[in-house]
């Protein structure tokens, strides 16, 4: 679908986009406010010149430093805020503990053993991280899932491509593992009524506006068949159509983990310590709801992260260094984290904001009231399709914050299941899979550099339009036989 933009067109898509940017802003074809049309003209500059890769996409992602205080969509100080998110600092501490993990070879026996344990086929890797993740997500929030099995899935390529197939294609098994990690974490995380924030934030207004309280278990009864039919399709859509891979059983394979196994021996003292850090770290995020309700101070996803990563340092390793003790991570090994990715999540929020503050998505929102006529099937894929496509570019909880009411509103006015409509609209806005700023895990996988843009555009694209299929009928005719409820 998608082909390699040479420099010539890159070179044209500066000025084009540009133009195009120039052209809305005057033209303002939608006949919106000055400052929501503004804010549209330098998203759109934004995405034209991310999907073309006219500058480097963490170039790109600074853009709103200059031109959203410029063009008065926000002061500076607003702007930057942006760039701190407390998600980007989940990232770091998840970037940091994965170095650690690599720098000490931890990483090469993980990936050993699960390769030891699934096989050496590509497929049953595949199929094996993708049950692993979406499980986890289920319970951890996805972004923290995907930060634990990101480090050990980059391990498995690498052993993977230091003894190809001779009829394998390894660039498509590392592609395809990359893009498991982030879908089945999202799609994982709509299972359960804690596996993301979207879920907690629509479940919380519903309670409030109604005095309805969704169970947990009728979440789960809807939301499993869901997440299952989205895996499924996800495995057929990566190993069987987009990506094979072809790398079949290997004895040779086989042979070299058992002897790189041997070689390893036994946990060095700084290995011990690492896994020590990280299983700590996942515990935490895994526990930190108990923890918090025993009142004596608060953790989230963030802290958590910052902690074992900031541990890192202060933890000696074992032998001695030129007289000192070799701390676990020093400052020197953060040349090697993907900084970028760090500005490129930034910059996706700082665009989010401004179309918020302006006014767009509230408008997105409002619009479908005039969608109140339809009935039935037709509306929740409406819903669906517009709630995806707008998580591709603001942050999915905050959509959620802005269209439960709008949708509430417009099920009391016509006599639609305001639950109905909610759940399309909250499931799918955790299902953007075509940018990286679409979802944290999304950008956490592109950071790897193993997934080229236009592959990511690609196969999110097909997982958006199967997903919206997906929600649209599961939610329409199984929903009815779990909530008998009408809501309004």
């Amino acid at each position: 679908m998608f082909r390699k933009i040479n420099f010539q067109e890159k070179y044209l898509a500066l000025p084009l986009g540009i133009l195009l940017a120039l052209f809305f802003g005057w033209a303002n074809p939608f006949s919106l406010d000055a400052k929501a049309n503004t804010a549209v003209a330098i998203a759109l500059l934004m995405v034209l010149w991310w999907v073309t890769e006219a500058l480097p996409m963490p170039v790109v992602a600074l853009l709103p430093v200059i031109l959203h205080p410029l063009f008065h969509l926000g002061t500076i100080e607003e702007t930057t805020k942006a760039y701190s998110n407390p998600v980007i600092f989940l990232f770091m501490g998840g970037f940091l503990i994965g170095i650690a993990i690599e720098k000490w070879n931890l990483h090469k026996r993980i990936a050993l053993q699960i390769v030891s344990f699934t096989g050496t086929s590509g497929n049953k890797i595949i199929l094996g991280f993708m049950i692993a993740t979406a499980f986890l997500s289920m319970w951890l929030s996805n972004t923290a899932t995907t930060m634990m099995m990101f480090p050990i899935a980059l391990s498995v390529i690498r052993v993977m491509k230091e003894h190809p197939s001779e009829t394998g294609n390894t660039h498509n098994f590392a592609l395809a593992l990359m893009l498991t990690l982030a879908y089945a974490s999202n799609i994982g995380g709509m299972a359960t009524m804690i596996g993301t924030p979207p879920n907690i934030a629509y479940a919380s207004f519903f309670e409030k506006k109604y005095g309805f309280t969704i169970s947990f278990s009728d979440w789960m009864a809807l939301c499993i068949p869901i997440s299952f039919l989205l895996l499924l399709a996800l495995y057929i859509v990566l190993t069987g159509w987009l990506y094979p891979n072809r790398l079949y059983e290997n004895n040779n394979i086989q042979t070299y983990i058992q002897q790189e196994l041997k070689s390893l021996g036994p946990l060095s003292i700084a290995e011990k310590r690492i896994l020590v850090i990280f299983v700590s770290t996942a515990l935490l995020w895994i526990f930190k709801d108990l923890w918090n309700q025993l009142g004596i101070f608060k953790l989230d996803d963030t802290i958590i992260a910052m902690t074992g990563a900031l541990t890192l340092f202060a933890t000696p390793a074992e032998g001695q260094t030129n007289t000192k003790k070799q701390m676990l991570l020093k400052w020197s090994d953060t040349s090697v984290m993907s900084w970028g990715i760090l500005l490129l999540f930034g910059g996706g929020i700082a665009m989010a904001n401004s179309l918020e503050r302006t006014g767009i998505m509230t408008m997105i929102g409002h619009a479908f009231a005039d969608a109140a006529s339809i009935k039935g099937v037709i509306l929740i894929f409406l819903i669906a399709t517009l709630s995806i496509f707008m998580s591709e570019l603001m942050s999915n909880v905050a959509q959620v914050i802005v269209l439960a009411p709008v949708l509430a509103a417009v099920a009391d006015a016509s006599g639609h299941n305001s639950l109905q409509l909610g759940l399309a609209m909250t499931l799918a806005a955790s299902a953007a899979s075509m940018l990286p700023m679409g979802t944290p895990p999304n950008a956490i996988v592109f950071s790897s550099n193993h997934i080229p843009l236009k592959e990511m555009l690609k196969t999110g694209l097909i997982m958006n339009l199967i997903s919206i299929v997906v929600i649209t009928l599961l939610c329409r005719y199984l929903f009815p036989l779990i909530f008998q409820q009408p809501f309004h």
